[in-house]
């Protein structure tokens, strides 16, 4: 079963979060399946076709209407040995149920029946004692049985060493495997230690590379929108002042313009006459339509982030001012949206949205920030 996410509903003026896959329906007029999406969400809500709960799940699943296998498969086989088999328990409506309200618990970030599991190991471990180990036995027992292969994270393994603890000594696991040793279970525990000291081992050496990230979450992302002031820019244009657009004369290769916009097309004409005409636009609209429709320098692909970048560090290096808004912004991701640059400056929601317009400010506040410091 492959869940799919995220997804989500609104809940008054509340996002729940929600992830889902597919299972079958039965039709209820031709009596055949089809296909159909599963939505889970975080308040245990059900969505196929029509809402239910788990209770309503199990119902379902009982009755035959909803199925999380193929109806039309042929059954698998049963393996030739239980031990020697690599394949994980056939999926069953009680092992989907167990699933479902898994994803539920792992929505609202509580423990999902497998880390419960590793708790247990980790009990067991510090204390090797019969009860713990029944504990640990029972909290295996609530994976979902297609499931538990995967509980220890080793694909070699699967969950041998567990079924191997869980058989008593002198027997044989799975009834077809090796007969259990004491050494077997002590063999066990050395298992888990060892991968105890793997995952500590991994742990210091992830913290060592990434010893850089920040102590604390960051800001929210901010959002840099579009916007038309048709009677002027207003006196406290706040975070607006970060548009391309903006009027804030910037000195940079040798020339003056009225706008970090006016700057980069100009710069970007082929024609000497053109970047004159661009430079004295009106507005740094009138300066981009008229840039869009000249001919473009033929290295313009290769040098215009750097231009981009030099013109913003103008900006904002000649005016202290609109360095202060730009610092206000902490260390906040910047989208830049709107509609009238390319997707390759805005963000856009899809993967044509590259953003750099947004990534440019943050570095040019970096920089800003470091020139302060040293």
């Amino acid at each position: 079963m492959t869940w799919r996410g995220p997804t989500y509903r609104m809940v008054d003026g509340e996002r729940i979060d929600g992830a889902w896959c597919h299972i079958w329906r039965r039709n209820q007029m031709g009596g055949g399946y089809y296909l159909d999406d599963l939505v889970v969400f975080a308040d245990g809500r059900i969505t196929c076709g029509e809402h239910t709960d788990l209770a309503g799940l199990a119902r379902k699943l009982a009755e035959g209407r909803w199925t999380a296998t193929d109806p039309e498969a042929p059954p698998l086989p049963d393996p030739p040995s239980k031990w020697e088999s690599r394949s994980g328990e056939p999926l069953t409506p009680k092992g989907f149920l167990l699933e479902v309200a898994d994803r539920v618990e792992a929505l609202n970030g509580r423990p999902t029946s497998g880390q419960r599991c590793w708790d247990a190991i980790r009990r067991y471990e510090r204390q090797p004692t019969e009860p713990n180990r029944e504990l640990l036995r029972a909290a295996y027992l609530a994976v979902p049985a297609h499931l538990r292969i995967y509980v220890l994270g080793d694909m070699d393994r699967q969950d041998r060493p567990l079924r191997i603890l869980f058989t008593e000594t002198g027997e044989a696991v799975d009834g077809d495997g090796p007969v259990v040793t004491a050494e077997m279970h002590q063999s066990v525990l050395d298992y888990f230690a060892r991968v105890n000291k793997a995952v500590q081992d991994e742990g210091e050496r992830r913290a060592a590379q990434h010893a850089d990230d920040p102590a604390e979450p960051g800001r929210p992302p901010l959002v840099s929108s579009e916007t038309v002031y048709p009677q002027g820019w207003p006196d406290e244009p706040g975070l607006f002042v970060l548009r391309n657009d903006f009027p804030a004369p910037v000195e940079f290769a040798g020339d003056s313009y009225a706008s970090v916009q006016h700057g980069y097309w100009a710069l970007s004409a082929a024609e000497a006459s053109d970047r004159s005409a661009i430079r004295d636009a009106a507005s740094g609209r009138e300066a981009q339509e008229l840039g869009g429709r000249a001919p473009r320098r033929s290295d313009w692909s290769d040098v215009r982030l750097a231009v981009m970048a030099g013109l913003l560090r103008a900006k904002f290096t000649q005016h202290p001012d609109l360095a202060r808004v730009l610092l206000s912004t902490g260390d906040a991701r910047i989208s830049y949206t709107g509609f009238a640059d390319s997707p390759f400056w805005r963000d856009v929601p899809d993967d044509r949205g590259r953003n750099w317009m947004g990534r440019l400010l943050e570095l040019t506040r970096s920089e800003l920030l470091a020139g302060r410091l040293f």
